[in-house]
């Protein structure tokens, strides 16, 4: 390839991420567009122009599932893992287009494709030299939450231990992604009926999210609603109390943007109130939350 030729593929790709920025999504397709078909237009058998084309398709691909074009968003990454196909020296590249495939089909909801590419996804990362552990992690999490969907517990506990495991290594507890993986774990525990490590799991994700965010964050909301829960199974109900308290509070405090889980955590705590006879009390807290969410 000219390299006149390169350089006019670079600028196009280098618009596409500078407009993707600016949020002007619809004008980087177009650039991607354009960087797309000058590949094409180049494309031969030598390695230059094969990766590059593999790039523009990567990078288009990447822009149609921000607009939630997942058809055509899998059918530039199918293309783009043929190009490199028995390529050795692109297993990053290959096993980041897998993570992207199942990302395209989870957003079709095809559950079993979207497994399949993350399944892909995971072996590349780990062909590679060194592995890449932490890409491992992120898709392992995603298979976690697949196996749970479908009901396979056993499974997504064995995934989900995989990722904090490599999580604790490589970035330790106190990170925002091990407390989320120690959350969903927390969930296959209590789903499962393991009661004790279910609220350990939860209890770890709370305080690493505390100490990162603070109280008034929709993640440490959340931790406080799934610990409450938690302790109810293991009889600490004032304990469970004090925790649907402040999950309330939180999401009462974030406006507009998290009313869902403000209803939802309203209904847990109510549930929970008029369980330990306190009705009256039920009714002003969910009559309150109502007025909230009338506004919203």
């Amino acid at each position: 390839m000219d390299t006149a030729t390169a350089n006019f593929i670079q600028m196009m790709l280098d618009r596409t991420e500078s407009l993707r920025e600016e949020g002007d999504l619809h004008e980087a397709l177009h650039a991607a567009n354009a960087a797309v078909e000058k590949c094409e237009q180049q494309l031969g058998p030598n390695l230059d122009t094969i990766d590059a084309f593999a790039n523009s398709l990567e990078t288009r691909a990447d822009l149609l599932l921000e607009l939630g074009k997942f058809v055509e968003a899998a059918e530039d990454l199918k293309h783009a893992i043929d190009q490199l196909d028995n390529r050795p020296d692109r297993s990053a590249q290959v096993g980041r287009l897998y993570a992207l495939l199942g990302a395209a089909y989870d957003g079709q909801e095809r559950p079993e494709k979207a497994t399949d590419a993350w399944r892909k996804a995971v072996e590349f990362f780990e062909k590679h030299e060194p592995p890449l552990r932490m890409d491992v992690a992120a898709i392992t999490n995603n298979l976690g939450f697949m196996a749970k969907a479908r009901g396979d517990l056993d499974a997504a506990e064995d995934y989900f231990l995989k990722s904090l495991e490599i999580m604790h290594a490589e970035v330790g507890q106190k990170h925002e992604e091990t407390a989320s993986v120690s959350n969903n774990l927390g969930a296959v525990y209590l789903a499962a009926g393991y009661l004790d490590q279910a609220r350990e799991m939860h209890m770890m994700a709370l305080e690493t999210r505390r100490e990162i965010f603070g109280e008034n964050h929709p993640d440490t909301a959340q931790s406080h609603n799934n610990l409450a829960l938690a302790l109810l199974q293991t009889g600490d109900r004032a304990w469970a109390r004090r925790h649907f308290e402040k999950a309330l509070a939180g999401f009462e405090s974030l406006g507009a943007a998290y009313s869902d889980d403000l209803e939802a955590v309203a209904s847990n705590y109510c549930d929970f109130l008029k369980e330990e006879g306190e009705a009256n009390l039920a009714e002003i807290i969910a009559g309150r939350v109502r007025e909230l969410l009338a506004g919203v």
